[in-house]
């Protein structure tokens, strides 16, 4: 294994979990798809670069270098910064202007990106400076809970908080399902009916869609774990 990467959940709202690791050889993950924004450190050769990931909607190779370290905070479907629409970060990152080390300009001041045990705090400044917010309309459609709003503003509350439809979100979470049933040990024909899809066929172009490996890929690889 040439990275380590540890992690941890939180009991903050609006954090959903927090990581730090690095490489220690040339590492080329395929990140799958994700329902959730980041907002990454990467430190390599001394150099520090902060900045916004965005949803993806289908897998996406990504390259570190030996000896690159990050720090991501993964922030819960329904957070959202309203001056930086997630929107218009779906398979994107914008790096944020620097600051002093380790510091970053954000919505007109700069922030001291935290320590992993200081997260909720530095999550609980950027609530007060109402630089990020939640919509608890998400998790209420998310749940089937009925609503007093119209369907037209559902939608729009839905797509502004989380840059994806409810369906486009289904489909991620299915997928990331039929992996981890996969990489437990279920067989491929199992999966299919567990999460759910019409056929074998139907599920392998979902996967390669959104994890960018086959069910056979997926299953092959946790044999040689």
């Amino acid at each position: 294994m040439n990275f380590v990467m540890e992690g941890r959940t939180s009991d903050s709202p609006y954090v959903q979990a927090i990581w730090h690791g690095g490489a220690y050889g040339y590492y080329a993950p395929v990140c799958p798809a994700d329902t959730c924004w980041d907002l990454l450190l990467l430190r390599y050769n001394g150099q520090i670069t902060i900045s916004v990931e965005g949803p993806l909607t289908r897998a996406k190779p990504k390259t570190h270098p030996e000896g690159t370290e990050w720090r991501v905070i993964k922030f819960r479907l329904g957070t959202f910064m309203p001056y930086l629409p997630v929107t218009h970060l779906l398979d994107r990152d914008v790096i944020l202007p620097e600051g002093s080390h380790k510091s970053f300009w954000l919505n007109g001041s700069t922030w001291q990106f935290p320590d992993v045990d200081d997260v909720e705090t530095f999550v609980a400044r950027l609530v007060r400076e109402d630089i990020l917010v939640r919509d608890p309309l998400v998790n209420a459609v998310l749940q089937d809970q009925p609503q007093d709003v119209s369907p037209r503003t559902i939608r729009r509350r839905f797509l502004q908080a989380t840059g994806l439809t409810h369906k486009g979100i289904q489909q991620i979470e299915r997928a990331q399902q039929a992996m981890t049933l996969l990489m437990q040990g279920t067989s491929i024909l199992d999966t299919v009916y567990q999460v759910g899809y019409a056929d074998q066929p139907h599920m392998t172009r979902a996967l390669k869609h959104f994890v960018g490996q086959t069910p056979a890929q997926i299953a092959r690889v946790m044999e040689f774990a």
